[in-house]
């Protein structure tokens, strides 16, 4: 065992290990030291004439940030999981988390001490932002540049690890968010090792993946298999599936798919990837053998914008579509709106109609999220606009659906906390485009420069960390009950869980505002009016917002009925 790293760009790579310069040989595309590395140890590599060394591109751990030298780290760890069978996706409801605003230290070991929140709520999934190693004190995450490591801010790996496998000693699998569509903008030196970007097929946020390449699509795999194998993970959510650009006759996410059902065989326990996509493309969830890429879900952004626009009356950009109530109809009963009609926002006709063969568990619905939150102006959440009797109706619409529901951290009480597009990038020059560009960019969709927070200010950040101090407040107390009486319904009716498309329907009228969501035996009543809804007199009412009185279901309620 020694050294070694893909790096056919330099002519010549020196290795130093403490100190201490070695010479490299060139083996093809790598080059390889033999020299004997100890846990501990910080290294890096020279290339060509340069005077400082970089880090290592699958660094393990990174003590000072990105910017320095790696260090030789072993993930053997002291693992008590060993009855761990995993957690299906089936049947299951995840919780989206933030390590650095989930808990006022903003640390791994932290939100530890906060699982047994989750586990009252009943909580399957535990869904982790990246933690990947990034430049600057706090962060999203998605601005990465070394995939293998853990962020020191975190906790680094060993914290990690201890997170994973308390998670799993309370119950909880954990589905860890992963980049693969660009790198950050701040201590990116894969590109002076070899050609791992595509400037070509450039998205959003930079350049892309040149996934043409064996030892590109090799590094981007492994990753994914090491969350998976050596930290235990049970699942990954890839985000920005649609920025691949991949014409290779196999597509990364099918091969991808492959080599993790291959190691979910092996370890005999079940791994999900999930897609975050703006396609609306059955294929990624349609299995291999019917010619789709196999991976197991994808976040439906749809069924979020159409539960959004249904309580806020919200409409403009991308939200227009979805002003009808038939769109939430549609959503709830066939998955995507967009499966082939023409989007006001994107000019054209967008997605593909969802296979009435496909589990409604495959597709990931949610109320809220961290981009649909962190992404509007001022970071603002449901409960800064939505009354506590709408509250308890997205609520409802989010964990009666009957797609796999997700809630983001906080939302189960209403959380009053913001949570905004935050960046602590050193590089001043860096920072200040950073905030800039944000600002500009609400200012051209005629919000006020002076509302929209500056990303780089610190307390941008520390705002958006949850008041922990708000769960007990009666307001906020009495909507969190309401999610853990939901969730253990779910639990408790099996037509809560049918992943059948069939046993779908839904009525519903725009005036007065209400419709009714058939699953099987069960209807969840939804009365956005401001008068009373007649529901008849059902046999049984299992959940209610506001108890129903007289065959008449309250105004801005909803509830589930056995008719």
């Amino acid at each position: 065992m020694g050294f070694d790293v893909w790096a056919p760009r330099p002519s010549s790579v020196r290795l130093v290990v403490d100190g201490q310069t070695h010479d490299m040989s060139r083996d093809g595309e790598w080059w390889r030291a033999d020299v004997e590395p100890a846990v501990g140890q910080r290294y890096g590599y020279l290339l060509d004439d340069r005077a400082d060394p970089l880090p290592d591109p699958r660094s393990l751990r990174q003590p000072d940030g990105v910017h320095e030298l790696s260090q030789v780290h072993d993930l053997a760890f002291a693992w008590t999981d060993a009855d761990w069978t995993g957690r299906q996706l089936a049947g299951s409801v995840i919780y989206e988390m933030h390590v650095g605003t989930f808990t006022p230290e903003g640390t791994l070991d932290a939100a530890i001490a906060r699982l047994p929140h989750l586990v009252d709520l009943g909580i399957d999934l535990v869904e982790v932002l990246p933690v990947n190693s990034f430049n600057g004190a706090w962060n999203w995450g998605y601005d990465g540049v070394l995939w293998y490591a853990v962020d020191e801010t975190y906790g680094g790996p060993e914290a990690y690890q201890r997170f994973v496998d308390a998670c799993h000693a309370a119950g909880l699998g954990v589905i860890q968010d992963v980049v693969y569509n660009h790198l950050g903008p701040s201590g990116n030196y894969l590109p002076l090792f070899a050609p791992y970007l595509h400037d070509a097929s450039a998205n959003t946020w930079g350049s892309s993946l040149d996934l043409s390449r064996r030892d590109v699509r090799e590094y981007i795999i492994e990753n994914a298999l090491m969350w998976l194998r050596d930290f235990h993970v049970d699942g990954l959510r890839l985000d920005a599936v649609h920025a691949l650009v991949d014409d290779s006759p196999t597509h990364l996410l099918q091969e991808m798919a492959e080599r993790v059902d291959a190691l979910s065989a092996h370890l005999r326990r079940p791994l999900t990837l999930i897609a975050e996509s703006d396609l609306n493309d059955p294929k990624l969830i349609t299995p291999r053998e019917a010619g789709g890429y196999g991976l197991h879900a994808q976040w439906s952004d749809d069924y979020h914008h159409a539960v959004h626009v249904a309580l806020t009356g919200e409409t403009t950009g991308y939200y227009a579509d979805f002003a009808p109530l038939e769109a939430l109809a549609k959503t709830a009963t066939r998955g995507f709106f967009h499966d082939g009609t023409w989007s006001s926002f994107r000019d054209r006709p967008h997605g593909a109609p969802v296979p009435v063969e496909t589990p409604t568990w495959r597709l990931v619905a949610y109320a809220q999220d961290h981009d649909q939150i962190g992404n509007r102006a001022t970071g603002d959440r449901l409960s800064e606009t939505l009354d506590e009797d709408l509250l308890g109706v997205a609520a409802l619409l989010a964990l009666a659906s009957p797609f796999t529901p997700m809630l983001f951290m906080g939302e189960e009480w209403g959380a009053s906390t913001p949570w905004q597009f935050f960046t602590a990038h050193p590089e001043p020059e860096l920072g200040e485009a950073t905030a800039k560009g944000r600002i500009a960019e609400f200012e051209r969709m005629g919000w006020d420069p002076a509302v929209v927070p500056d990303p780089q200010d610190p307390e941008t950040f520390r705002r958006s960390k949850l008041d922990w101090a708000e769960t007990s407040a009666p307001r906020h107390a009495r909507l969190l009950a309401m999610h853990k009486e939901l969730i253990a319904l779910r639990r408790r009716e099996p037509e809560l869980t049918d992943p059948r498309f069939s046993q779908l329907s839904a009525t519903f009228s725009e005036d007065p505002r209400w419709i009714r969501i058939r699953r099987g035996s069960l209807e969840i009543a939804v009365n956005l009016a401001d008068t009373e809804m007649p529901i008849g007199e059902p046999r049984e009412i299992l959940f209610a917002t506001q108890p129903p009185a007289e065959g008449m279901l309250p105004p801005r309620s909803g509830a589930i009925i056995r008719p």
